[in-house]
C-alpha cells in the first residue's frame, strides 16, 4: 500500500497546508492560491503544469522535487535550492515574485522568464539559460560564474554585475545603464 497522493485539477486556497504531507505526492494541474509552505519538506513531489499564486515557499525543502510548466506568481520564495530539484523536464516560470538568495547552480533552465522579480543574491554559477528573460528585475548582487546567457535578455533589468570573461554571453542584451555593471570587473569608470 502506497502513501503517496495523487491530485489532479485541485484548488488549494489560502490552506494551511503545515499538516499536508507533499513528499512523494503527484500534482496535476493544480493551483495554490495564499497558500504557506514555507519550510515545508517538498522531496520528490512532482508539480506538473500547476501554479502557486500569492504563496510563501521560502525555504521549502526541494530534494528531487519536480516542477514541470510550473508558474509562480506574487510568491515569496527566499532562500530556495532550485538545484536540488530533479532536473529532468524542469521548467519553471516567475513573476512579480521575491528570489532573493535563491541558488539555481548547474540547472539546465533554458528560455525562463523572470518577470519583475527580485533575485538579490541568487546564485547562478553554472546555470544554462540560454534565451531566457530577465524583465524587470532587480538582481542586485546576483552571482553570474561560468553562466551559459547566449540570447539572455536583460535590457530591462537593473543592478547586473558580471564578468564578461567568466559567462557565455553571444547577443545578450543589456541596456546602456547596465554598462558599469559589466564593467566592474576591470575597474573602470562609466561617467
Amino acid at each position: 500500500m502506497s502513501d503517496k497522493n495523487y491530485y489532479d485539477d485541485q484548488s488549494f486556497e489560502q490552506d494551511d497546508l503545515k499538516n499536508h504531507r507533499f513528499i512523494g505526492n503527484e500534482y496535476d494541474s493544480c493551483t495554490f492560491h495564499n497558500c504557506d509552505l514555507s519550510e515545508l519538506p517538498l522531496s520528490n513531489a512532482i508539480f506538473t503544469s500547476c501554479s502557486f499564486e500569492n504563496c510563501n515557499l521560502s525555504l521549502a525543502k526541494l530534494t528531487g522535487t519536480s516542477f514541470q510548466e510550473v508558474t509562480f506568481s506574487n510568491c515569496k520564495l527566499l532562500g530556495l535550492q532550485f538545484e536540488q530539484c530533479n532536473g529532468f523536464n524542469l521548467r519553471i516560470a516567475f513573476s512579480d515574485s521575491i528570489l532573493n538568495h535563491c541558488t539555481f547552480t548547474n540547472l539546465k533552465i533554458r528560455k525562463t522568464r523572470f518577470v519583475r522579480c527580485q533575485l538579490q543574491e541568487a546564485d547562478f554559477s553554472g546555470t544554462d539559460l540560454f534565451e531566457s528573460v530577465f524583465d524587470e528585475c532587480d538582481l542586485l548582487r546576483a552571482n553570474f560564474q561560468r553562466t551559459n546567457l547566449i540570447r539572455a535578455d536583460f535590457s530591462t533589468s537593473q543592478n547586473i554585475q558580471l564578468h564578461p570573461e567568466q559567462n557565455r554571453l553571444t547577443k545578450a542584451k543589456f541596456s546602456l545603464n547596465s554598462l558599469p555593471g559589466l564593467l566592474s570587473a576591470y575597474q573602470i569608470d562609466v561617467v
